[in-house]
């Protein structure tokens, strides 16, 4: 028998269990990130557009970037950071595990954090593109500048709907991972296929395990978004775009590099945006 659940993660909406969301130290093990590379990453940006400190990370999962730049950013004096998420179970791993931001439970989609004011928000790992409607989408970008101060920056790391256009690498055939974690080895069989109508990238996971539990299907999708589209819905939500290109990032081959490290390179603002990763950032008009 196997169990089917369904969700957008931890960010979105969406009833169900999800084996990652619902396991946060099954997720970081499946997504390691020894280095903090992505939150290092984000903190090169706040410090090349002179961002202050009041950091919102929005879809902040296991806290691990959250905490990291509240303890280590803005050369290491840190920075006051406050995380969202939709998991119960990611927040809790994130207040225990990942102390020092202040974390909330919100709705990508449209949040309204009272009379909190950032210098900027951050949104990694596609999380943005868990907002699958044009009227959600819209619903995120008017939170953001509700809660932005004057001037105030929104940073994204996501995947990039024009890599499909052409291409087919990352959907030919399931990819098979697996990891051993608590004693269980764990494989996922993951397929992805592109649905044109709605403008989505979904994607289908199965996991079995050798502990003799049932397989468990899981079902998620992103918003393909293609960089001029981004670039006008940015600007109708009354954003400047200043950078908007495929890199180098923390998810990126070869990724991102701190300055001073062998392979680091600073991005072009108006770079290509041809890869399957897409970097934004843009300020508050």
């Amino acid at each position: 028998m196997t169990a089917t659940v369904s969700g957008h993660g931890s960010t979105g909406g969406g009833a169900g269990d999800n084996l990652l969301t619902d396991r946060p130290e099954l997720y970081e093990a499946q997504f390691p990130d020894p280095q903090r590379l992505a939150a290092r990453w984000a903190e090169d940006v706040l410090c090349r557009h002179a961002a202050g400190p009041r950091l919102l990370d929005a879809g902040c999962g296991t806290g691990r970037d959250a905490a990291w730049l509240h303890h280590h950013g803005r050369h290491g004096r840190g920075r006051r950071v406050t995380g969202f998420d939709l998991s119960p179970a990611m927040l809790a791993h994130a207040r225990a595990h990942h102390p020092g931001p202040e974390y909330l439970a919100a709705d990508l989609r449209g949040f309204d954090l009272g009379r909190c004011v950032f210098d900027a928000v951050l949104c990694l790992d596609s999380a943005l593109l868990y907002c699958h409607s044009n009227d959600e989408l819209a619903g995120f970008l008017a939170s953001c500048r509700r809660h932005l101060a004057p001037g105030g920056l929104l940073i994204a790391e996501m995947r990039n709907g024009a890599y499909f256009l052409g291409r087919t690498d990352l959907l030919d055939a399931p990819r098979t991972r697996s990891l051993t974690w608590q004693g269980v080895t764990r494989t996922s069989v993951t397929t992805l296929w592109v649905d044109r109508a709605a403008q989505l990238l979904r994607r289908r996971r199965v996991w079995t395990a050798d502990d003799g539990s049932p397989p468990v299907e899981q079902h998620s999708a992103w918003r393909l978004l293609f960089p001029q589209e981004l670039r006008q819905v940015l600007r109708t939500a009354g954003f400047r775009v200043l950078e908007l290109h495929d890199g180098p990032g923390p998810r990126t081959d070869p990724p991102w590099r701190p300055g001073g490290e062998p392979g680091a390179a600073a991005p072009s603002p108006d770079g290509p945006a041809d890869g399957d990763r897409l970097h934004l950032v843009a300020r508050a008009a």
